[in-house]
């Protein structure tokens, strides 16, 4: 089947990319990527360890200091599908490289910042560059890569988000404790800094150049409206702390509300044939997009707030040290990384099926720690809770990594950036609601039963429900895909339409 076109000339998602010759440099590009990648995604965990050094050298309210954390976030999800898009029209060669030039320039800004609200501006813009730069990795991936080796590259580039959301903490305790006194949570910062230079070296003389794709127009009403769609939704969830929830549950209505208005908004676009910021086809035409960012979105729910209970069980009910905390789930952080290897691997073979198998491990790990750390004795019970925890990392290792891949895999390579973006910004929002709920409903038990344990398992029984939830979405793509005989192809840019796609030409 030929590939089919809009009335306009443009090409329906789905339709045949041709043209491929590997990249000689492809593998070195990656390398450059997953590095600049692993360093923005450890930024949303490595700084939490360091806030109450921060709060005291700076003389900053909790309030303030938080923050630190929860404004990097929130910019880091403001900027992902617009970067995306960007990447797209502009290249991501060029897009990618700004934003690792102005991620290196933040963090040391941030390691300098002489008070709480220039480190507070610093974050923010930090984040910014993070988010603009995070869409190019998975689109550099689509453009580079074909067949088993796109696999592959997905599986590094789903270790590099598992090893990076498990480990900040371990590294922040590492750094902290090599960098001691008052001073010493700037390193966390500095560390960036040498790193993203020689990121920056690399990616200029490695990444592929491009020709633009010609569709240079961006759609800044679109811009506007969902920027104010994920503010409004996102806002109240980084003050949970401080009572955002509870004082502007109406921004959540409203940033609802908003990007409805900028749902419309792109299906108008789509139906002239102009160029949206984000084509919503990519939902309803290109195969597993939409079940794949729905798994991806509900599993960081719980996938991302456990590592806060954690931390907050540990060092505040066993008195544990930030590094000792971080050690207690490195088994975690192994199981996930090596699995995630593999898995990508395996993809092109089991498909979906691998997901389903890996929230099924995830959850009957993290279940058993829960149980080991409730009624094992308090002296071991973390450390007989290792192999629980090792497993339920092996059972991440094969969600992360195939999801991205089985999500992506049929989006054509020029939409690539859009995609990701729209991708990233789901699993944002996820860790956003489960990094606000899990710790609130832990504080919730403790302050109502003063039980360390109980609270534990209550929050980690509130992150199993939201796996649960994507186990059940992974379950009916998977039975869906056997009922109509789908095969996985092996190399999605270089096939024609599957059955889902023709319906729709």
């Amino acid at each position: 089947m030929a590939a089919s076109t809009s009335a306009g000339g443009g090409r329906t998602p789905g339709a045949r990319e041709t043209g491929y010759e590997p990249d000689p440099h492809r593998w070195r590009a990656l390398w450059v990527t997953l590095v600049a990648g692993f360093m923005s995604l450890l930024d949303v965990t490595i700084v939490a360890v360091a806030l109450p050094t921060i709060q005291r050298d700076l003389h900053a309210s909790p309030a303030q200091v938080q923050w630190v954390v929860s404004g990097y976030a929130l910019s880091f999800a403001l900027a992902l599908v617009t970067a995306g898009r960007l990447g797209d029209a502009l290249g991501r060669r060029r897009i990618f490289l700004l934003a690792l030039s102005g991620f290196v320039a933040f963090s040391a800004a941030c390691g300098a910042a002489p008070d709480i609200t220039l480190l507070v501006v610093a974050r923010l813009a930090q984040g910014l560059a993070a988010g603009f730069m995070a869409p190019q990795n998975s689109a550099l991936i689509q453009q580079l890569f074909r067949g088993a080796e796109r696999g592959r590259a997905f599986g590094f580039f789903g270790a590099t988000v598992g090893i990076s959301s498990a480990t900040g903490p371990i590294l922040g305790g590492v750094i902290l404790a090599l960098a001691s006194g008052p001073q010493g949570w700037r390193w966390i910062f500095y560390v960036n800094v040498p790193i993203g230079i020689l990121a920056v070296l690399l990616g200029r003389r490695l990444l592929p150049r491009t020709r633009r794709s010609g569709r240079g127009h961006v759609d800044v009403p679109g811009v506007l409206l969902l920027g104010a769609g994920v503010l409004g939704v996102m806002y109240p969830l980084v003050q949970a702390d401080s009572g955002g929830i509870g004082r502007l549950w109406w921004l959540f209505l409203a940033g609802v509300a908003i990007l409805a208005v900028f749902v419309r908004r792109q299906r108008r676009l789509v139906a002239r044939d102009a160029q949206p910021l984000l084509d919503l086809r990519l939902f309803t035409m290109v195969r597993g997009y939409a079940a794949g960012a729905g798994v991806g979105t509900l599993y960081f729910v719980g996938f991302s707030g456990v590592w806060l209970v954690f931390a907050l069980f540990y060092q505040h009910g066993l008195g544990f040290s930030p590094l000792l905390s971080g050690l207690a789930v490195t088994p975690f952080a192994l199981g996930s990384a090596s699995a995630a290897v593999v898995a990508g691997r395996l993809v092109d073979r089991f498909g979906r099926l691998l997901t389903v198998c890996g929230l099924l491990g995830v959850i009957i790990g993290l279940g058993t720690t829960a149980l080991l750390l409730r009624f094992a004795p308090v002296d071991i019970a973390p450390w007989i809770a290792a192999p629980a925890l090792l497993l339920g990392g092996i059972g991440s290792g094969f969600v992360v990594s195939p999801n991205i891949t089985m999500t992506l895999r049929d989006v054509p390579v020029r939409m690539a950036g859009a995609a990701g973006g729209a991708l990233q910004t789901g699993q944002r929002l996820g860790a956003a609601v489960g990094t606000a709920a899990l710790p609130g409903l832990f504080y919730l038990v403790l302050g109502r039963s003063g039980d360390y344990r109980g609270a534990l398992v209550t929050a980690l029984g509130a992150a199993l429900a939201g796996m649960a939830a994507s186990l059940a979405l992974a379950l009916s793509d998977w039975r869906r895909d056997r009922r109509t005989h789908r095969p996985h192809p092996k190399c999605p840019d270089e096939v024609a339409h599957s059955p889902v796609h023709a319906r729709h030409t």
